[in-house]
């Protein structure tokens, strides 16, 4: 081999790891602060459900995303229609502050499961409705499959979410030949290995079939995805499926996949719909002003 084509696979294999880590960011962190206090509203534990919303709503984010950054459009615009809204931290690693989302996923859905029992004996409602962002889309079916949570959630709604795991544009294809940097993943971001196409993790939770019965499902996704790739993986199959596409409802929505779950109005639209499917409204690109 040349020596610059060794500098290079050198420098790429230091890289690489990083590069994974940037793109599973989904938002920056510049109020991780702000995770430590209050959440501008909701996680309100004085909160009981209405009769129009008798279910409490739970929040999940992203992987490096905490309980305030991910939901700072969503938290309020579901607050605005009547919900409880509550949001948790999940997978956090020692010593570092407000970038969670890094442990085992299976732990993860157990500090869910914790949060989930919480918010059911403040509020006293029977079940709850769960909203999550990519990593925190897929991981409450954890809970639903394998922790008892489908006695207690009555509809999944996942944001561009990694059900059958991420290629990231074919990056992930790369590991094996980057001695190290598989490793370095399992070791130091466990929560972005599971999420890899094949890992044990995924091929657990996806063996018997996507869903679980009881539970209404609806995935929103975005062609225009470049961290759960090919956004088709996002999809789920089953009795009680609702998969849409947002340029199938606007065009004119170009959100990748941060925005997607950050401050997409179209997709949050989508979102009250699938949490109240009685008074569903058709979602346009007007939605975005709604």
């Amino acid at each position: 081999m040349l020596p610059w084509k060794r500098v290079c696979r050198s420098l790429a294999a230091a890289l690489l790891p990083a590069a994974l880590l940037a793109a599973f960011t989904p938002l920056t962190t510049g109020s991780a602060a702000a995770a430590q206090t209050t959440s501008s509203g909701w996680n309100d534990y004085s909160c009981k459900p209405s009769a129009a919303h008798p279910r409490p709503v739970v929040l999940v984010h992203g992987t490096f995303g905490n309980s305030v950054d991910n939901w700072l459009v969503l938290a309020p615009y579901l607050m605005q229609r009547g919900y409880c809204v509550f949001s948790l931290d999940y997978g956090q690693k020692p010593g570092v502050l407000g970038i969670n989302g890094l442990g085992p996923i299976a732990e993860s859905a157990e500090q869910l499961s914790t949060f989930v029992d919480k918010v059911l004996a403040s509020t006293g409602a029977a079940e709850t409705d769960v909203v999550g962002h990519s990593q925190g889309g897929m991981m409450p079916r954890y809970y639903l499959k394998f922790l008892g949570g489908a006695a207690k959630v009555n509809t999944l709604v996942g944001i561009a979410p990694s059900n059958h795991g991420t290629t990231l544009d074919g990056l992930t294809g790369l590991l094996p030949d980057f001695p190290g940097a598989e490793e370095f993943l399992t070791m130091q971001t466990p929560g972005v290995a599971d999420q890899i196409v094949g890992s044990d993790f995924l091929t657990k939770l996806n063996s018997g079939g996507d869903t679980v019965p009881g539970v209404h499902y609806t995935v929103l996704a975005t062609r225009y995805d470049e961290v759960v790739t090919p956004y088709q993986s996002q999809f789920l199959v089953g009795p009680d499926v609702h998969n849409i596409v947002l340029q199938d409802l606007c065009a004119a929505d170009l959100s990748a996949h941060v925005l997607v779950g950050t401050g997409d109005l179209v997709a949050f639209h989508e979102v009250a719909n699938a949490l109240d499917p009685a008074h569903a409204t058709p979602t346009t690109c007007g939605s975005t002003i709604g």
